[in-house]
């Protein structure tokens, strides 16, 4: 075996680590029942408060303006998980603040007024948590908040309300899926009010075997308490995935080298792929790499591969429009030319 069980990283398991507070102003109402006055007042006082804000960890901002982006813009941002596919979307007066690191996020007029958001690689949710409280005290100091003490932050959605805080780790899980044991996980999460779900959130499918894990209730425990939770619970499943890791290996090793290595094959020489399949077969080779079987391949490359190959941002990376069975062909493309480089 190339790595037991000890040595290999939480980070080839646990792919990111997000924290994103929901908030909104005290005097308007919420985004569902706000008129295009009141979105555009609020677009502009947020615009104002952070776009003046220097700070070396946050770095230098981005706002855009949703209306003056087209659709293949605002998809790859959803793909890049810098807004959401309901601001994407959304009809009414709204617009994103975006570091250039694209560690932090700042979405206005979603749900609610304001979803603070910040994303590092790995397990770093208490990184990801000190920027977010950052940006939420800057915010805090010129927007009067909706609060109660009864109920804390007030949001339009009653699971949000009290910190108002998502705690959320991206989780590579080939291995559960693999054995079946993916349902018993989803099943105890769930009994530790714990939702897990896709790549992109809710409504999302978990291609690629990535899972999202998050907390379902921000009402009664503290940001730590619930940061903690994650964390603990995240860390659980990461063992019980380097443990089957482990075991899958030893029970037949030909068999699991054979299916990283024809994925490994089929991504290096397909002249047509979807990016469903791509994800699939991706997943095979990073867990390939996690245990030391393919060495060729940089973690950041894979990772680059994986961005790259999503239709918003292939499009974009390409600089025109595509129909789908043209996607597949220069998808394929940039994955070999991708892979050779390497």
């Amino acid at each position: 075996m190339n790595k037991d069980f000890n040595s290999v990283s939480r980070h080839d398991i646990v792919i990111s680590s997000r924290v994103r507070l929901a908030r909104n102003f005290d005097q308007y109402p919420f985004p569902p029942k706000m008129n295009n006055k009141e979105a555009e007042e609020i677009v502009s006082k947020v615009k104002d408060t952070l776009m003046n804000y220097k700070n070396d960890e946050i770095g230098d901002l981005l706002f855009l303006d949703m209306d003056s982006l087209g659709d293949i813009d605002k998809q790859m941002l959803v793909e890049k998980h810098l807004i959401s596919p309901d601001l994407a979307t959304s009809k009414r007066r709204c617009a994103a603040i975006i570091s250039k690191n694209e560690k932090t996020s700042v979405m206005i007029n979603e749900e609610d007024h304001l979803r603070i958001q910040t994303i590092f690689h790995g397990m770093q949710i208490d990184n990801a948590w000190k920027l977010c409280d950052k940006i939420d005290n800057v915010l805090d100091k010129s927007i009067e908040y909706a609060c109660s003490e009864t109920y804390g932050y007030l949001t339009c959605c009653p699971t949000n309300l009290g910190t108002g805080i998502r705690v959320s780790v991206m989780l590579h899980l080939p291995a559960l899926v693999i054995a079946g044991y993916i349902g018993n996980i989803l099943e105890a999460c769930s009994k530790l009010n714990i939702a897990v779900r896709g790549m992109y959130g809710e409504h999302s499918e978990a291609i690629g075997n990535m899972f999202q894990m998050s907390n379902q209730i921000t009402l009664g425990q503290t940001e730590e308490e619930i940061i903690s939770s994650i964390k603990n619970i995240a860390m659980q499943v990461v063992e019980q995935e380097n443990t089957l890791r482990n075991q899958l290996y030893k029970q037949n090793t030909i068999k699991f080298e054979d299916k990283v290595y024809r994925s490994y094959g089929i991504l290096a020489n397909a002249r047509s792929i979807s990016a469903e399949e791509s994800l699939r077969l991706i997943s095979d080779v990073r867990l390939g790499m996690d245990m030391g079987i393919i060495k060729n391949i940089s973690i950041d490359t894979l990772n680059e591969i994986m961005l790259s190959i999503q239709p918003a941002c292939l499009q974009k990376l390409l600089g025109k429009p595509l129909d789908p069975d043209e996607r597949d062909v220069r998808r394929a493309e940039l994955v070999r030319r991708k892979l050779r480089q390497n």
